[in-house]
């Protein structure tokens, strides 16, 4: 009996719960989350209604800490660019005249050594060694972080395109192979960039950290509902699969969040906009006093008068 089957799309792959699922989404029925975290949009996602709200939690928030890695590693590889390798923990804030002082020597200088030999660039915040990498390895890294965060980027909402854990992970390899090109023989251990890519990275105390939301504390809400873990999607949209909704994530704790505007910033200025123009269109006719039509030959009173009379169309100039 079939319980589960990945299914390949052109934007990653999807854990259907059953054949019916699979034809579903060959076929495009599939509901489309579209997931905020408070007011800010994060990145469209596909599923099915038979879906049970824990398994959708769970692929909800890998997808969302998955994109918030790669923001991080993004970071800092910025910085390795810029100034080299992390030096070591008991070396990083220090001055060069307290190193010497203190006969502190980064082992990892000579061991990780960019491709194509290093340009020096002092890192003022003495975090990094300041042996960065030359101008095409640093290209390299550049235009592969690029690359990386517009597959997870959150214009891909806008742009109508779903993410997947399958884009989250290709963005991941991409960074990763970057790296190692440029430092093929590999990172510092303490490095936070390798740390990142073998799962070892410690955020305690920092902003990252704070943003990481934990899979066991994860809250999904719609419409102002929290989405039951013990309940199925299909218990709070319907059997209708073809269905668009705004889904909410944040941590347990944090109470309702807002709900969604009756209408869209952009409607709400275009609304302003409109009643801004006619506002003025109104104005303008009120200080006009518009009485042109006085002039008209149907407004004459002496008109009729003057066509008995004969004297309808003399006109009087000097002599």
């Amino acid at each position: 009996m079939l319980t589960s089957v990945s299914l390949e799309t052109n934007t990653g792959s999807i854990v259907c719960t059953s054949l019916q699922d699979v034809e579903k989404q060959r076929t495009g029925e599939m509901v489309r989350l579209h997931v905020k975290h408070g007011d800010e949009s994060q990145f469209l996602f596909d599923t099915t209604v038979s879906i049970s709200v824990e398994e959708l939690t769970k692929q909800v928030t890998s997808i969302y800490n998955g994109r918030l890695k790669v923001s991080r590693i993004c970071s800092e590889m910025e910085e390795l660019s810029e100034h080299g390798i992390t030096l070591p923990p008991n070396m990083q804030g220090l001055t060069d005249e307290q190193i010497e002082e203190l006969k502190l020597k980064d082992e990892w200088e000579t061991k990780c050594t960019p491709s194509g030999g290093s340009v020096f660039k002092k890192d003022e915040l003495g975090r990094r060694n300041g042996h960065a990498p030359d101008e095409n390895m640093k290209k390299v890294l550049q235009k592969t972080m690029e690359e990386a965060r517009a597959l997870i980027a959150k214009k891909q909402a806008e742009a109508n395109v779903c993410v997947t854990m399958d884009m989250v992970k290709d963005a991941l390899d991409q960074l990763r192979g970057a790296v190692m090109i440029v430092y093929p023989m590999g990172l510092p251990p303490h490095d936070p960039i390798r740390m990142e890519f073998e799962n070892n990275e410690d955020l305690s105390g920092t902003q990252a950290g704070q943003a990481v939301i934990e899979e066991a504390n994860t809250q999904l809400w719609w419409a102002g509902k929290e989405l039951l873990r013990k309940q199925k999607l299909v218990d709070y949209v319907g059997k209708n699969e073809k269905t668009k909704i705004i889904v909410k994530i944040q941590k347990r704790g944090n109470g309702a969040p807002a709900r969604e505007p009756v209408i869209s910033e952009e409607e709400q200025k275009k609304m302003m906009m409109y009643y801004h123009r006619r506002q003025e269109e109104l104005k303008k006719l009120e200080e006009d006093e518009d009485i042109s039509y006085m002039n008209a030959d149907w407004a004459d009173s002496s008109s009729l008068k003057r066509q008995f009379q004969g004297v309808n169309d003399i006109k009087w100039r000097p002599r």
